[in-house]
């Protein structure tokens, strides 16, 4: 990627559905879409034709919410292994940049004790993929959460073709209001680029929208304006750090705050 994209998460509201949903993007000078596959891997043949037909639009993908890598049963984690592994292969199949998911729950364990699950759990996935498409767990809004900003760091150290997708609007929510000044925003891009490097950078992945939340993390999303996200210091920081790669919108009227966005940034 030369520059950031900025793309909706799933089809843009104004859109009928995939029939026009690369059209609407091109109307509205949007980049491409996050195609949501939240509660199961799953697209028909027809559907598969419109993406594939896309022309220059960009996508990504993002897993079932039932992904937990860090469940009690051996069962439950390895149907979250399948998971994982089906959103791959549905993201090589439809020529996805990269995917993402939420990685798992705490379950009353320690951080290091859960980072090192993570690293096992993702060394599995490892065997099973051949690298084509950046593998990208992301960082959560909730506390009960696996999933903050040093631990995606430190699960990505291991691997060569996993980097984080980061969800700034998450990362407030989680901290109950902090990482939301310009300075803050720069200290996230500098953790990530002094740790996994510039390619960190220059193939990015990460989630912005208006967010509400309490002193146990997120609660849910909002839209830009109605929040108190300060997504113009985001921008203005992702501008100084030149990141390259996609910003996906995840509030409420997504195109229209995906646009608010690109606008702004455009602007810088």
């Amino acid at each position: 990627m030369d520059k950031l994209n900025f793309l909706t998460a799933g089809i843009p509201i104004s859109a009928t559905g995939y029939e026009n949903a690369f059209e609407k993007l091109e109307e509205l000078n949007l980049d491409g879409l996050e195609v949501e596959f939240v509660h199961g891997v799953r697209y028909s043949p027809k559907t598969r034709e419109l993406i594939l037909n896309r022309k220059n639009k960009i996508i990504t993908h993002h897993g079932p919410y039932y992904i937990n890598l860090n469940a009690k049963e051996e069962e439950k984690i390895q149907a979250s292994i399948k998971r994982v592994l089906d959103t791959y292969r549905a993201a090589v199949d439809l020529g996805a940049y990269s995917i993402t998911y939420h990685g798992g729950f705490y379950l009353g364990e320690d951080s290091i004790t859960v980072t090192k699950k993570m690293i096992e759990r993702h060394r599995i996935i490892e065997e099973s993929v051949d690298k084509k498409i950046w593998i990208r767990p992301e960082t959560t809004g909730k506390k009960s959460q696996w999933g903050t900003i040093d631990e995606i760091i430190e699960l990505c150290k291991n691997f060569s073709f996993i980097l984080p997708c980061v969800d700034f609007s998450h990362i407030h929510a989680r901290e109950n209001g902090k990482f939301n000044t310009y300075d803050e925003f720069c200290q996230i891009l500098e953790k990530i680029g002094s740790n996994l490097g510039s390619r960190a950078l220059d193939n990015f992945h990460c989630h912005v929208a208006g967010i509400d939340y309490s002193d146990k993390g997120e609660k849910k999303h909002l839209i830009l304006k109605e929040s108190d996200f300060n997504y113009k210091d985001l921008l203005k920081a992702l501008k100084k750090f030149n990141v390259k790669g996609v910003l996906v919108c995840e509030s409420p009227n997504i195109e229209e705050d995906a646009i608010l966005l690109k606008e702004y940034y455009c602007s810088l």
